[in-house]
């Protein structure tokens, strides 16, 4: 179950194919690729709305649980672990484990990483996502944890699997999911990639590093 990137409010299942249709056959497995609600015509909790329904749906349908890995990338990586914290909350099954590219996972924009790395990445400054999170946001607090994960109990979750790069502002948002998710008993595979920028496995056609993170997400799965 494959979660688009694009901050909440722009992008698509099809602006990330490279990511998908990347992932699909290394991975020999199915991918199916949500068109979420986006705001701020449909703020929070739409999206996560959206990824529950999905994944219960596939449930219904005769899906296994353990047979299903949830993946995402920027809003979406944030959106896949917080759909998992949500269906722990829930009592539902979970999936065997998450996919996390460069994911948001705080809206409060609290990571240091926003200043340290803001103009080394070609991909955007740090100050967009303070500026962004409203959008989704609408008037719930930034720290809910369905809205930003990295402030949940990440304890019961399943195996994550998440890549960022150095220089990138969202740094931060990976490493510290990592590190709490790891202090909660929860198995973690983590790699931080020198010099990369944000979501480099969109790049897979072109960029040998982005092949071979896909390569390295087909093996988790």
């Amino acid at each position: 179950l494959y979660l688009h990137g694009g901050g909440y409010y722009f992008c698509s299942p099809k602006s990330h194919r490279t990511i998908t249709f990347g992932l699909a056959p290394r991975a020999q497995a199915d991918v199916f690729s949500l068109d979420y609600r986006l705001a701020p015509e449909h703020p929070f909790p739409a999206a996560l709305d959206d990824a529950l329904a999905a994944y219960r749906r596939m449930l219904a349908t005769g899906r296994r649980a353990e047979s299903i890995v949830i993946a995402g990338d920027s809003a979406g990586g944030g959106l896949a672990l917080a759909t998992l914290v949500a269906l722990r909350d829930a009592g539902d099954r979970l999936p065997a484990g998450a996919v996390l590219f460069s994911a948001w996972t705080d809206l409060a924009c609290t990571g240091a990483s926003l200043r340290e790395n803001d103009g080394r990445d070609p991909m955007f400054t740090g100050d967009v996502f303070a500026r962004v999170a409203p959008l989704y946001l609408g008037g719930a607090s930034a720290t809910d944890p369905h809205a930003s994960p990295l402030h949940a109990s990440l304890h019961g979750l399943p195996p994550l699997f998440m890549l960022a790069g150095s220089t990138e502002v969202l740094l931060d948002d990976t490493r510290r999911v990592a590190e709490r998710a790891r202090a909660a008993g929860v198995q973690v595979e983590c790699e931080i990639a020198r010099g990369l920028p944000h979501i480099w496995p969109i790049y897979a056609p072109f960029m040998p590093e982005a092949r071979r993170s896909l390569d390295d997400a087909a093996r988790f799965v």
